[in-house]
This record gives structure tokens, C-alpha cells and sequence, in this order.
């Protein structure tokens, strides 16, 4: 634990390119720059994009960069992390996440207590829902042409990074309403070993309910 403790203060989200309000073009770039520099596993993945909201598009998540509160929520149409899980070694998962005010990276257990807050009594509109996509299917096959930050005018609601949109692979230009899609009902009914792994191999991956997060990384393979 002492090993993870000093990673943790050590790392800098300053060295990370950041443009608010684009999460998942953000964590598209943090994870290719963790295979790169070494810190994740760039021949077998130990990353995972991690898309959060709902139906309503309408998610509170706790201490955020963006809140002008004390206690740092903010209430997200969805929001996009990346979390580490090591396969060669029994340490904890770790949530690398650019719009948090908590330790950059965090461990896993520590960023649902703080961040998602499971003991908060919610109203319905506002559960949590998490859709978990390996790296490697998430560079290969996600794409955004920022059409969802633009007003009716033609404006930006916020000024876009200086890089290029992100094309995927077999050309498409678009499709971040499909990884931002979900509700109950598309959650797993089990998180059985052989389920896991079958859907986590998908495109889109798996979407699962707070309560069943953390367990799913045990399940992974």
C-alpha cells in the first residue's frame, strides 16, 4: 500500500492534456499517454473507459473541478473516467480521473465513496449507470466529430481542443450518443465470471449499477 500511497502523490494531471467539458476526448489522449509513458500496459490493456449517466442525462457526481460548491458536485449530463486495473499484481484499481479534485490516480474504493457517494439517498432520475469499455475496443471504434457541443447557430457551448476530432478506425465520425445511452435496464443481471468476459469483449462493453462497480473489476479476466 505504501507503493500505491507515494504513486499517488507523485502523479500530476497537469501533464495531461485537459480542455473542459470534453471528458471523453480527455481520457481518449490520458489513456493513449499511459500506455506510452509506460505507467499502463500498452501490449495487453489494463485500461478501461468508464462512461457514467442515465437515462435523464442528469448524474451528481462529488468533487469536481467545475463545482463552485464546498463539496464539489456537480450535476453531469455524463461524465468519463479511465480506470487501471493491474493485471499483474493484487493492488487495488485505480480511477484516473482529470475533472476530480481528489489524489490523481485514486483508488477505486475510495472514488465511489467520495465521488459517487452510494450512501446519498437519490431520487430515481438521478442513479448512477456505468458503462465499462476496454482501451483497446474504445481507440479502435470511438469517434467524435463534436457536434454535441455546438448550438443551433452553429457556436460552440465550449471552445473545443486544438487537436483534430477523434475518427475511428473504419471511418466513422460520430457515435458518442452510443456510449452515453443507458438506464436499468441495460445493466448486467450477473456478474458471473464467463458473462463478464463475453461482453466486456464487446464495442460498446458492459453497463452496470453502482452497487456492482467495484465487484465487476475482480471479474475481469
Amino acid at each position: 500500500m505504501a507503493s500505491v500511497t507515494s504513486e499517488l502523490i507523485a502523479m500530476d494531471a497537469a501533464r495531461f492534456q485537459h480542455t473542459p467539458y470534453y471528458c471523453e476526448e480527455n481520457v481518449y489522449l490520458l489513456c493513449k499517454k499511459l500506455c506510452e509513458n509506460g505507467v499502463a500496459d500498452a501490449t495487453d490493456s489494463d485500461l478501461f473507459v468508464v462512461f457514467i449517466s442515465n437515462e435523464k442525462k442528469q448524474v451528481p457526481l462529488w468533487h469536481q473541478k467545475a463545482s463552485s460548491r464546498a463539496d464539489g458536485v456537480v450535476l453531469w449530463d455524463y461524465h468519463v473516467i479511465c480506470v487501471q486495473r493491474k493485471k499483474v499484481s493484487d493492488s487495488e484499481p485505480l480511477v484516473w480521473d482529470l475533472d476530480s479534485t481528489l489524489p490523481f490516480p485514486s483508488p477505486l474504493a475510495s472514488y465511489v465513496t467520495e465521488t459517487i457517494q452510494p450512501s446519498f439517498q437519490l431520487f430515481a432520475d438521478y442513479q448512477r449507470f456505468f458503462r465499462i469499455v476496454h482501451a483497446p475496443l474504445f481507440f479502435k471504434h470511438f469517434a467524435s466529430d463534436r457536434r454535441h457541443m455546438k448550438e443551433p447557430d452553429g457556436s460552440w457551448t465550449a471552445q473545443p481542443p486544438p487537436y483534430e476530432p477523434i475518427v475511428a478506425q473504419d471511418g466513422i465520425l460520430h457515435n458518442l450518443s452510443e456510449y452515453i445511452s443507458m438506464s436499468g435496464a441495460d445493466t448486467l443481471s450477473s456478474l458471473d465470471a464467463e458473462t463478464v468476459r463475453a461482453a466486456i469483449s464487446q464495442k460498446l462493453g458492459v453497463v452496470v449499477s453502482h452497487t456492482q462497480l467495484q465487484d465487476l473489476f475482480t471479474k475481469l479476466p
